[in-house]
């Protein structure tokens, strides 16, 4: 394991533990500073040319223009709120699949797990012509964007536990599996409509302007749950870390955790894509960020994936609508703009985790 606490015989920590529980700590900090400043950019970013006190009470539509107060709270609170939640969940899904599949190049896209929902979810418009229904039939999305990344889910688990593939097999089928339902989503946008077409490019692009304060709610509830849960099992992760057999002489039941965190992660990585589309390479890029600077100790390294993801969509989303406003470019793109490069890094180093 990397990181333990190693008591000394004055009953203090060990001092290289003490400098690194500090390190942490603080760059936990420095990412919620700059979480705070890319929130205030973002709120900043328009067609109004507005002072930042302003746009901080509209946001409790105090704001002296009722105008202001329209935009902030109806428009750009939305948006970066989706983007922070989304970002922060697949961020920590991505540290998570990382953790159980001990493989440093596991998240949602590199798995295959996010177009697999998204295929899922392209079945509900286009097959099902349930995108624009209400009520119960508004879950569809969601529900079948949820059972295709399960089924990514299952045949990962199968590799990994009935073939024993390697952790770099693993990735490859990924990448396998995601050029499947790529192409499976492809052929159903040969037979869609107008209507269904132009909503399926959603899913292709991503996009965070097209989510109401319910939507945010949904994802926002699955997110605290998720993560909740992650936490409370920090210390499981870690000890996988020294092999599946120490965790289990430990008294953790691998096998039990490894289903239960794919389920969680499968299904939280499901809602956010069935509200924003295909976000790529978030869940990868953000937990290798957090672990150069606090290690694979999950006591922080959970945490902070989180807020890099948070910060990594926000700021993604802040280029994608300045770089060349007034036009907005898909976001998609540009985390794969970030995302590519250093998923290419892992595999020439061999995938080697940081310590």
């Amino acid at each position: 394991m990397c990181l333990h606490r190693l008591p000394l015989a004055n009953n203090g920590y060990d001092p290289a533990y003490r400098r690194n529980r500090l390190r942490s700590i603080a760059f936990l900090v420095g990412l919620g500073v700059l979480l705070i400043a890319a929130f205030l950019l973002s709120l900043g970013a328009g067609s109004y040319n507005t002072p930042v006190t302003d746009l901080v009470r509209g946001i409790f539509g105090r704001a002296a223009d009722d105008k202001i107060n329209l935009v902030v709270r109806n428009n750009r609170l939305p948006r970066i709120c989706t983007a922070i939640i989304a970002g922060a969940g697949l961020g920590i899904t991505g540290c998570v699949f990382q953790a159980i599949l001990r493989n440093p190049l596991a998240s949602a896209s590199t798995l295959g797990v996010s177009q697999g929902a998204s295929f899922g979810a392209a079945f509900a418009i286009i097959v099902l012509n349930l995108g624009a229904a209400g009520g119960l039939g508004g879950m569809a999305v969601p529900l079948c964007a949820f059972a295709g990344s399960m089924a990514v889910a299952l045949v990962i688990l199968g590799l990994s536990r009935f073939r024993r593939v390697s952790a770099e097999g693993i990735v490859l089928a990924g990448v396998a599996i995601s050029s499947v339902f790529t192409g499976a989503t492809t052929l159903m946008q040969y037979f869609a409509d107008e209507i269904q077409l132009s909503t399926l490019v959603f899913w292709t692009f991503g996009s965070l302007e097209n989510t109401s304060w319910g939507d945010v709610g949904k994802m926002a509830v699955v997110f605290l749950a998720a993560t909740l849960y992650f936490l409370l099992h920090r210390w499981d992760f870690n000890a996988l870390l020294s092999g599946e057999e120490t965790a289990i002489s430990l008294g953790i039941n691998v096998k039990r955790l490894t289903m239960v965190n794919m389920l969680l992660c499968c299904f939280a990585a499901a809602v956010i894509v069935s509200y924003i589309g295909l976000i790529n390479f978030i869940g990868l890029v953000a937990p290798h960020i957090v672990r150069l600077v606090v290690g694979n100790n999950h006591v922080y390294l959970l945490p902070g994936s989180a807020i890099a993801g948070a910060v990594l969509l926000l700021l993604g989303d802040l280029v994608a609508r300045v770089v060349i406003s007034p036009v907005i470019l898909p976001i998609g793109a540009i985390t794969s703009f970030l995302g590519g490069p250093l998923f290419l890094y892992l595999l020439f180093k061999g995938g080697k985790k940081a310590c």
